[in-house]
């Protein structure tokens, strides 16, 4: 939102930690409008249901937060991991955003 503005819809799914009143309130304030996909449509955004998917199963389920604190920190780690860290298969083991470039020897 710094770098690209507030987006005037964010959608997510149904989920519990999307339709919480606190991130609807945040996302209000910070001039966003809530949309969620139909219940059981996961085919309305399957970009974010699959980022979801691995958010919950590799990140959420694992962890419990004491503070928001520790949840913001927590999860922006996570979140440069997912991003800049792990392999990803479609890219041949490479990671999505690499932090360094290799130039390839010619």
């Amino acid at each position: 939102m710094l770098t690209h503005g507030v987006p005037e819809y964010m959608r997510s799914d149904n989920g519990s930690e999307f339709t919480a009143k606190q991130i609807r309130r945040w996302l209000s304030d910070a001039g966003s409008i809530t949309a969620f996909i139909e219940p059981g449509s996961p085919w309305e955004n399957g970009y974010i249901e699959s980022f979801n998917a691995r958010m919950r199963a590799e990140f959420l389920n694992g962890e419990l937060f004491d503070t928001m604190y520790e949840a913001q920190v927590l999860t922006q780690r996570w979140v440069r991991y997912y991003n800049q860290v792990r392999p990803h298969s479609s890219l041949g083991g490479r990671p999505p955003a690499p932090q360094t470039v290799i130039p390839i020897a010619a």
